[in-house]
């Protein structure tokens, strides 16, 4: 083989891998997209699952102190429509706090982890790193990432 059809050769081989692995990061960011708009905390809580990315309303019914250990978090419950509530961890050095008033309605797309509690919601903001994707808190129309 001659040095032209080497890198003919290894040109073609990259290009084919690079439609592979951009369809592939695609297709899975699709189907997370998909995921996250069929999934609901309900679910998630009683299939005990974790690390989904999920969007939903809540009532704030209670404001908890901050959390400061490591990262600096806004810490407080909503109840679900079901009655069940979930715990939102919000972080304050990454995001804005979220200046929430007792028993209004609140719009949260982050991360659920599940506990025996109802679940603990996190990644309600952006990511610095661009790596992750970015959820948000919408309150009285304004959205605080």
């Amino acid at each position: 083989m001659t040095k032209k059809n080497i890198n003919t050769t290894v040109a073609v081989v990259l290009a084919f891998a690079s439609l592979f692995f951009a369809s592939k990061y695609y297709k899975t960011n699709q189907e997370s997209t998909q995921n996250n708009n069929t999934v609901t905390v309900e679910e998630l809580f009683a299939k005990r699952l974790s690390g989904i990315m999920v969007q939903f309303d809540g009532i704030v019914i209670k404001k908890l102190s901050d959390d400061n250990d490591g990262s600096r978090h806004q810490r407080f419950i909503v109840r679900l429509d079901n009655r069940q509530t979930v715990l939102i961890a919000h972080n304050i050095d990454l995001a804005p706090r979220v200046p929430l008033d007792l028993n209004t309605k609140v719009s949260i797309y982050g991360q659920y982890e599940w506990n025996e509690k109802g679940g603990v919601v996190h990644w309600t903001h952006h990511d610095p790193e661009g790596l992750h994707d970015e959820g948000w808190i919408k309150y009285q129309g304004k959205i605080y990432q």
